[in-house]
């Protein structure tokens, strides 16, 4: 959850991490209960890291990159997507018939996403941010990661100022939630 270095090498390394995740439910039978705490898990990871990036990368792009509306919105909108099918997974046990179709509609968006984001818009970003933009926006990307939501919350803005503003409360909330469950913890 925070690796520390540059923008780019930071969510990539996120990318990365979830992508493990995602081999690790891939070989779990269908329906077998584990598959519940590594869904958990990637949620958590998935849902920081969106905030994260929809707090600082996505208005990043939007000030700096030509185009950067677009890829921006674009982004938001493939994050909205995944975070819907979060949220329907979260009440779902791995015994339900459609536990494992959904599970893998996760998957084949967010490795969609994140090819997206590192063939397009990383290079993009890097090509007009200095060394110490990209740097000080991995800080900022690390620090929202701390606060983050840890649940998805599809009807919540995903754009500032509203995102920085309800993240952190959201983020409060589902923390204590998950201490006191133990969600997460496997």
């Amino acid at each position: 959850m925070g690796h520390g270095g540059n923008v780019i090498a930071e969510l990539m390394t996120d990318h990365r991490e979830v992508e493990e995740m995602f081999d690790k439910i891939q070989a779990l039978p269908p329906g077998d209960e584990r598959r519940r705490a590594v869904v958990d898990e990637f949620t958590i990871e998935l849902v920081r890291h969106s905030v994260a990036e929809e707090e600082y990368l996505y208005p990043a792009v939007r000030e700096h990159v030509p185009g950067g509306d677009a890829l921006a919105d674009k982004e938001l909108a493939d994050h909205a997507a995944v975070e819907r099918m979060l949220k329907e997974l979260e009440g779902m046990e791995p015994t339900d018939p459609r536990f494992d179709a959904l599970v893998d509609r996760v998957v084949s968006e967010v490795k969609q996403h994140v090819a997206d984001e590192e063939r397009n818009l990383f290079p993009a970003l890097g090509d007009v941010c200095s060394p110490d933009e990209l740097d000080a926006l991995g800080d900022r990307i690390r620090r929202a990661k701390k606060l983050a939501p840890t649940r998805p919350h599809p009807s919540a803005p995903d754009t500032p100022p509203g995102n920085k503003l309800l993240a952190p409360g959201a983020g409060l909330v589902d923390r204590a939630r998950d201490l006191v469950s133990g969600r997460g913890r496997s």
